[in-house]
C-alpha cells in the first residue's frame, strides 16, 4: 500500500457512564502534512548537534544527548510528544453535540474521501433518521487560509 487513511477517534465517556459522544475526524481534516512535523524535529535535531561539549546520539525518538553531568552518567532523551486540541473546539463553527441526546457522533472527512464511498453507503446514511449529512468548509491544515472542502456526518440518538 503506498498511504493508509488515519482516522482519530476522541469519545466523551462521564465517570461511570457509557460512551456519550464520539468524534471520528480523518487525518487530512485535522493535522497538517507529515513534513510539517519533521521539519520542527529537525531543527531541534540540528539546533542540539550545535551545542559545543554536547555528544548527541541518533535514536527513534528526536534523539539523545549522553554524558550531560560532569561524571558522564546521565543522558537526555528528546521526545516529540505532540499533542492536538480536541475537536470540539477545533470545529465548533462546524458542529456542537447536542449534550441530550444519549449518544452522538461528528464525523468529519474530505469530500473526494466521501465521494469514494458506494452510493448505496451513502444512501443509507442519508435514509438514517438519526443521521444528518452535510457539506460544509473547514481550514485547511496545510493552509488555512485556504478552505477544504468536506463532508459532516452528524448522528444524534434520542
Amino acid at each position: 500500500w503506498h498511504s493508509k487513511d488515519i482516522i482519530y477517534a476522541i469519545g466523551v465517556v462521564p465517570k461511570r457512564k457509557p460512551l456519550q459522544h464520539l468524534w471520528l475526524v480523518y487525518g487530512d481534516c485535522y493535522a497538517a502534512d507529515k513534513d510539517v512535523y519533521q521539519r520542527i524535529g529537525q531543527t531541534i535535531k540540528s539546533g542540539i548537534e550545535n551545542i559545543s561539549d554536547v555528544q548527541f546520539s541518533e535514536t527513534k525518538e528526536l534523539g539523545r544527548v549522553n554524558k550531560v553531568d560532569p561524571l558522564g552518567i546521565t543522558y537526555l532523551r528528546i521526545r516529540g510528544m505532540w499533542h492536538i486540541d480536541n475537536p470540539s473546539s477545533v470545529f465548533q463553527d462546524i458542529y456542537q453535540r447536542n449534550t441530550s441526546c444519549s449518544f452522538s457522533l461528528a464525523c468529519i472527512m474530505t469530500q473526494e474521501k466521501f465521494n469514494t464511498f458506494s452510493s448505496v453507503d451513502c444512501a443509507a446514511l442519508q435514509a438514517c433518521e438519526w443521521i444528518n449529512v452535510k457539506n460544509v468548509k473547514i481550514p485547511n491544515p496545510n493552509n488555512p487560509a485556504k478552505r477544504l472542502d468536506v463532508v459532516l456526518i452528524e448522528m444524534e440518538k434520542p
